[in-house]
This record gives C-alpha cells, structure tokens and sequence, in this order.
C-alpha cells in the first residue's frame, strides 16, 4: 500500500482504536481470528495490522503449559536494531498473556513479513518507560492511552535478535 493510502488509513482506523467498542470487542475478539485467518490463507505471509503498523508474530512458550503460543502484535523499531512491544491487551486490566510467556521463558522467536528470526526479550527498564513510550507514539499516536485507561502499568519488551544456532 503506498504510503499517503497508509497514512489516509491510518488516520481514519486511528480513532476507532481509541473507542470503547474497539477496546472491548473488535480488538480482542474479532481481530486476533482475523489475522490468524489471513495469515493461514497466505501462509503466514500477510498480517492484517501490518498493513498499517509494523507488524510481527511473536513466538513464545507458554509460561504455564509450556506449549508453543503465537501472538500477532504491533512493533516499534527503536532504531538499534530491536523491536519494542507493549502488553497493551487493548486497555484491559489483565496482562496478555504473551507478556508473562516473555517473563518466564524470554528467549523467543519472531516472523517478520515472512522471515522468522530467534530473539532475547528483555524488559524496558522504568528509567526508560517515558522515552520507550515516546517513541511508540510517533508511530501510533496516544497508544500509551491504552495504559492509562487499564489502570495498570503495561509491559513492554526490547526483542533483540540473536545469532541463529547452526
């Protein structure tokens, strides 16, 4: 999509995301079968919310059950190199739980338009959570909204990729 089409996009589905329909319904229940749909039609090579944001798929194991989990999220690059995510759950009150699978199990993979890489997740530091959310928000203006209505501090994670093993 060209960019002055993702820009025009963006600033029409921008303020859906910040309404209560969206945060309560089509975020956390229509979208995530979207995308898994979609990205089982093109065999994992097209994210819905790519087409706006940049996009990952977060590969993780289960903190509880130790079974691989998946987690399409929007990323912020940082400009080193690393992705930064936030456990936003569309303002819910809970952590995702893709958050705590990072917390106990922080070396991770992601897919990125198709190419998967292995990852270290580390959480962002409360010295930096300011900075880290600035820069969040020049991608996706009042994201950090989703925190404050949740009445919780979100998580967000540094994603920097590791040197895959031979």
């Amino acid at each position: 999509m060209p960019a002055k089409a993702v820009d025009i996009v963006r600033a029409i589905v921008a303020p859906l995301t910040r309404t209560r329909v969206f945060r309560r319904v089509l975020g956390p229940l229509l979208l995530p079968p979207v995308e898994r749909f979609v990205a089982w039609i093109s065999h994992g090579r097209v994210q819905v919310s790519a087409l706006l944001v940049p996009s990952l798929v977060l590969h993780t194991v289960g903190a509880k059950s130790g079974e691989p989990r998946d987690a399409a999220l929007m990323y912020t690059p940082d400009g080193q190199g690393r992705a930064i995510v936030a456990g936003t759950n569309f303002a819910g009150a809970r952590h995702p739980a893709w958050t705590a699978n990072l917390l106990a199990h922080p070396d991770a993979a992601i897919t990125v338009r198709g190419r998967r890489m292995l990852v270290r997740a580390t959480p962002v530091p409360d010295a930096e959570r300011d900075a880290v959310w600035a820069r969040i928000e020049t991608q996706w203006p009042g994201y950090r909204n989703y925190e404050r209505e949740s009445g919780r501090t979100v998580r967000l994670f540094r994603l920097q990729p590791v040197a895959q093993a031979d």
